[in-house]
């Protein structure tokens, strides 16, 4: 059961200007004091406030390289006495923690494949408790909102108050185009729910390629986010890590400049009077949407009946493909896509189930 989360917004920590984006930049990782420099320089003669760079990188197969460790921390601490910039590094365990208060660290961020633990993520709840740092956590490698949530609670429950998050987008098996699959509904969810967020999207590992890094930030844009994390390297060919979705501090300058950056609401008169009036068309259609479910729920709790009294087994997987083939051609004409029909029609289908469950169970 998620619970309220008591956070101070991050346009109160100090470390970012407005207007929009708040943005958070430097490289994948820290390679040498010379290219940390040459980065944080490039970054720092734009308005980059916050510089980012990997310290401790978790690879997937041992013997990549998996950064240069805590003397990188000695570089990141050159930035903030030579730049003034704010700096920011990924933590994974207690020791990382530990090593980044003792050098200064700004505020740090924990990867996708930490916040899907909950043993590490409260090991460094533990570790932070009693500071003020900021701390990021990015989204789960896959779709579980309830893990990320459980997340933050847990550096909440530590003190902790300064809390943000970054979408990177979710692993995915699937035949796209970006690194991993943006799934911008589950971000909608928990901007929703926790609208005091500070909230950052990270296109660079959404992407995994620099050509889809605008489109992907417009959209973030486009959503209300608070910001980006993106990366950026003096010398992206030469990059030890994930050199292909690295901008040099021109590009991303130019990039940024390139977004268009929506009001979040406006005091137009004109404005004002058609938005309400098409939510209030929203509300009617909403709920008769609910009406519709609860209908079609009583008709399968009849199913359930049915196929209880002739010892049926409630699932009819070919019946069920041959269901959602069918209203993926009709809703093809309303311009509905094939995604959006399996989102909805397995979720109707996962509580049909269910209502017959109980009656099979009754």
């Amino acid at each position: 059961m998620a619970h309220e989360l008591d956070i101070i917004p991050g346009t109160e920590w100090g470390f970012f200007t407005l207007p929009r984006p708040m943005c958070i930049a430097g490289p994948c990782s820290a390679e040498s004091e010379e290219q940390v420099m040459e980065t944080a320089a490039g970054l720092n003669a734009f308005g980059i406030h916050v510089f980012r760079a990997g310290i401790w990188k978790p690879r997937t197969h041992p013997g990549s390289f998996e950064g240069v460790g805590t003397p990188g921390l000695k570089w990141m601490r050159k930035v903030k006495e030579t730049y003034g910039m704010k700096t920011c590094t990924e933590v994974a365990s207690e020791k990382h923690v530990l090593e980044c208060l003792k050098y200064g660290v700004d505020m740090v961020w924990v990867g996708a494949r930490t916040s899907a633990n909950p043993f590490l993520m409260q090991e460094i709840a533990d570790a932070l408790e009693g500071t003020d740092i900021p701390v990021l956590v990015k989204n789960p490698v896959n779709p579980d909102i309830d893990l990320w949530i459980g997340a933050l609670e847990r550096l909440n429950r530590a003190g902790l108050k300064k809390l943000g998050v970054i979408h990177r987008g979710f692993s995915t098996s699937a035949p796209i185009a970006y690194r991993n699959d943006p799934g911008w509904r589950m971000a909608i969810e928990l901007r929703t729910r926790y609208p005091q967020l500070a909230f950052f999207a990270d296109p660079s590992h959404m992407a995994g390629d620099r050509k889809y890094l605008l489109e992907l930030s417009q959209r973030a844009m486009d959503l209300g986010l608070d910001g980006l994390m993106v990366e950026s390297h003096c010398n992206p060919a030469c990059a030890l890590s994930d050199a292909k979705q690295q901008l040099t501090p021109p590009d991303l300058k130019t990039m940024l400049e390139s977004l268009v950056i929506r009001d979040n609401t406006s005091d137009n008169q004109a404005y004002r009077e058609g938005i309400d009036a098409l939510r209030a068309q929203i509300d009617v259609i909403d709920e008769n949407l609910l009406f519709t479910l609860a209908s079609r729920m009583k008709v399968s709790a009849k199913i359930g009946q049915y196929k209880k009294d002739h010892n049926v087994a409630i699932l009819q997987s070919g019946r069920w493909e041959q269901v959602l083939s069918q209203m993926k051609i009709k809703a093809s004409a309303y311009g509905l896509s094939d995604a959006f029909i399996d989102a909805v029609f397995n979720a109707i289908h996962e509580e049909s189930v269910r209502v017959q469950n109980e009656v099979l169970e009754g």
